[in-house]
């Protein structure tokens, strides 16, 4: 999509999937609210987490594509039944009136050695969203929120995603689906199988969540991290009776070199740490790009993605606020699609 070969595509977010590479590569990318679009058909990593959404190099563009994926599906329980509004036309109803949030309280800054983003960088793009939304007579109004559990979601996402993902991917055994590797009885075959069949990082994941699930650590970390996960969501829910959306960072770097973290773990998982709690409180939210000014030292000018967050099923103040901030910024000027060819 960022290199034009394609006029939209559509992802998966479990924990920011779909807005964090929008983020890294100057795109638009929408994660629904839980429930707003069909998961039938794909391959679930976290049930409870995943949320299929589109991604595109406009706002208008995702709100087009999102209009037409959005809806009920008889064959997906977790569907929600909810009329589909016109996305697409709420990209031009401005934000006055709106009332935007601002952590003030809660916003974490991970210490990532080698950032290419820091306090200031997050600061600056912050205070500029306030400007762009806030400071015009037919603006929006600032409200200072605080979400004082957010510290904590990447430890709780990382504890639930994979805990689902165990047992999502037990099925992949070589008897029922996927590949099967050749061996002397059933239990090689199941062995070699998930040995070939997974990477590394899909197996650090599947112990991680088999060990969390397992008796006598079910209670010390998986049934700890859920009554974090209702934590945010309440945080989310007493902010929202103060503003219409939240307004914060996508991503807490921009876009990383190839292979730059591959021997740290941790330090990839540390990049979601601005994504994972919208997926945890199940809220629509979609990544704008912004610019990083090239005489700053944090990015030379590569692209960074500032987030609309909205309460359930609002995603029309979302693509509201959005559109806004793409026009500011300077990101109005793309081609949209038509919505003919969108259908």
């Amino acid at each position: 999509v960022a290199a034009r070969l394609a006029l939209g595509a559509t992802g998966t977010d479990t924990g920011g999937s779909i807005r964090q590479p929008a983020s890294f590569c100057g795109i638009v990318g929408m994660k629904p609210t839980y429930g707003r679009c069909s998961r039938y058909g794909i391959i679930a990593f976290a049930s409870s987490l995943d949320q299929a959404g589109p991604m595109a190099r406009t706002v208008e563009d995702c709100a087009i594509l999102l209009g037409a994926m959005a809806g009920f599906d008889p064959k997906d329980s977790t569907s929600a039944d909810r009329p589909v509004p016109d996305f697409a036309a709420a990209c031009g109803r401005g934000v006055e009136g709106l009332k935007i949030g601002f952590p003030t309280i809660g916003l974490p800054i991970p210490n990532l050695p080698g950032a290419d983003a820091d306090a200031d960088v997050i600061a600056r793009m912050l205070d500029d969203a306030d400007k762009w939304l806030c400071r015009d007579d037919d603006g929006a109004t600032r409200e200072d929120v605080t979400l004082p559990h957010l510290q904590h979601a990447l430890p709780a996402y990382y504890i639930i995603a994979p805990a689902e993902a165990s047992s999502n991917l037990a099925r992949y055994d070589g008897v029922r689906f996927g590949r099967r590797a050749d061996g002397a009885d059933l239990i090689e075959m199941y062995e070699r199988t998930r040995a070939e069949g997974f990477g590394d990082e899909v197996k650090r994941r599947i112990l991680i969540g088999t060990y969390v699930l397992s008796a006598g650590y079910y209670d010390a970390y998986y049934l700890r991290a859920q009554k974090i996960r209702q934590l945010i969501y309440e945080d989310f829910q007493e902010a929202f009776t103060a503003c219409d959306v939240i307004v914060m960072p996508t991503a807490p770097t921009v876009a990383f070199a190839q292979n730059e973290k591959i021997e740290d773990p941790r330090l990839m998982y540390l990049n979601d740490i601005y994504t994972v709690p919208v997926n945890l409180a199940g809220l629509p939210a979609i990544s704008v790009p912004v610019r990083v000014t090239p005489d700053h030292a944090a990015g030379g000018g590569l692209p960074l993605g500032l987030q609309v967050i909205g309460r359930p099923f609002e995603e029309e103040k979302v693509f509201a606020v959005a559109a806004a901030i793409e026009k500011a910024a300077g990101f109005s000027a793309l081609p949209a699609l038509r919505a003919g060819a969108a259908r």
